[in-house]
């Protein structure tokens, strides 16, 4: 098995994926690249301005790819063949997963450079699965600068509560890695899905 980078824009992502490999796949080896800026300037400038720097930082990656932010996530992955390497979102295996639960999808997210990427991923895999969705996305006000500020609990407590207060949706989706712990914490009876082990699963895979 080929060595595995996963390229984030936080540092708390590395633990995570860290124990999912040590939970699901041991023996893989995961090489991480930790660039915080790619997300700052993503919500800056726009995903697309990302491509060059994204470029550069997996071009001696020499075998497949993860990208564990949702917003680089398909800017990332329209780069995997000039790269000449796999290139997964971690979001994509979510996608489908989601489109398959219900055609009411409610997306959550803490930023807003993450809607529009998100929307189009499950768009083009209900497309692909021939599945009729009506996907809408909502900003959880305040979870993000929770998260900035280093308050991980108070930012997942919000997301929570946002998808406890959801009632005409199938299925909800966490659009980031870094809310999949209100997975933990929802009392809904909707579906909550997050994108961490299934993504890792499909890049090991």
């Amino acid at each position: 098995m080929p060595d595995l980078t996963l390229l984030h824009t936080s540092p708390v992502h590395v633990p995570v994926f860290d124990a999912l490999r040590d939970r699901h796949h041991p023996g893989a080896v995961l090489r991480h690249l930790v660039v915080p800026e790619l997300l700052e300037r993503a919500r800056a400038l726009g995903p697309e301005s990302q491509a060059p720097a994204v470029r550069e930082l997996l071009a001696g990656s020499g075998g497949p790819v993860l990208v564990t932010c949702s917003s680089i996530g398909a800017v990332a992955e329209s780069l995997a063949g000039e790269l000449g390497v796999p290139v997964l979102r971690v979001d994509r295996p979510l996608a489908a997963a989601a489109v398959r639960t219900g055609p009411r999808i409610l997306v959550l997210a803490t930023v807003e450079s993450t809607r529009t990427p998100t929307a189009e991923l499950l768009e083009e895999e209900a497309g692909r699965a021939g599945l009729p969705v009506s996907v809408r996305t909502r900003l959880v006000e305040g979870a993000w600068d929770r998260f900035a500020a280093g308050d991980a609990a108070g930012c997942l407590g919000l997301v929570a509560a946002a998808a406890d207060a959801v009632a005409d949706a199938d299925v909800i989706v966490l659009a980031q890695v870094s809310t999949a712990g209100a997975q933990d914490l929802v009392t809904t009876a909707v579906p909550v899905l997050s994108s961490p082990a299934s993504g890792l699963a499909a890049a090991l895979a």
